[in-house]
């Protein structure tokens, strides 16, 4: 849905040590990420077989090897010109990271910080009182109402989790496009 050429920089926020990172990077593509833990990013270096470079931006660090860079620390600490440039954001587990009360400061972030570049995000839906979370429930109307100003949302694909959510309760994985507004 993206049709990025190779090259192309995306944004993976919340990253932690995702395997995502190294199919993305194995596919030809550039990652920028941000993370909390500095254990994680230390272990997704040492997973992809990477040396980084580390250094101090603002009130982040960032880590940096060829075709990845990663800013550890607060990611409402992150800014557009630390961040740089990106085609996409693919949010793999960031919104659903997040409990309600965060969700809007984090999507107003991610427009901001990305100058609303598409995104691919991934969601999941079940009963929070089975399970507290995270990952928490995001429903797609809540989705609208925190995007739909800027971009048009598409699902892409709705699934059950197989063996359910952590074996605690059913849930649905969704998968949104969400695709700058025309101006």
């Amino acid at each position: 849905e993206l049709h990025l050429a190779k090259g192309a920089r995306l944004f993976v926020p919340l990253c932690g040590k995702s395997l995502d990172i190294g199919w993305l990077l194995s596919k030809g593509y550039r990652v920028a990420g941000a993370e909390l833990s500095e254990i994680a990013i230390n272990q997704l270096f040492n997973g992809l077989g990477l040396e980084p470079t580390i250094s101090a931006t603002g009130d982040l660090k960032l880590y940096s090897a060829e075709n990845i860079d990663i800013f550890v620390g607060d990611i409402f600490k992150l800014s557009r010109i630390i961040l740089g440039p990106v085609d996409a954001v693919y949010d793999r587990a960031a919104m659903i990271a997040l409990p309600y009360e965060m969700r809007s400061q984090y999507a107003s972030l991610i427009t901001e910080l990305t100058d609303n570049a598409p995104q691919l995000l991934i969601c999941l839906e079940y009963d929070q009182s089975l399970m507290s979370g995270p990952p928490f429930s995001v429903v797609s109307a809540e989705l609208q109402q925190l995007y739909s100003s800027q971009y048009s949302l598409t699902p892409l694909d709705d699934q059950d989790v197989p063996g359910g959510l952590k074996g605690k309760c059913e849930a649905r994985e969704q998968l949104w496009f969400l695709q700058r507004m025309p101006s």
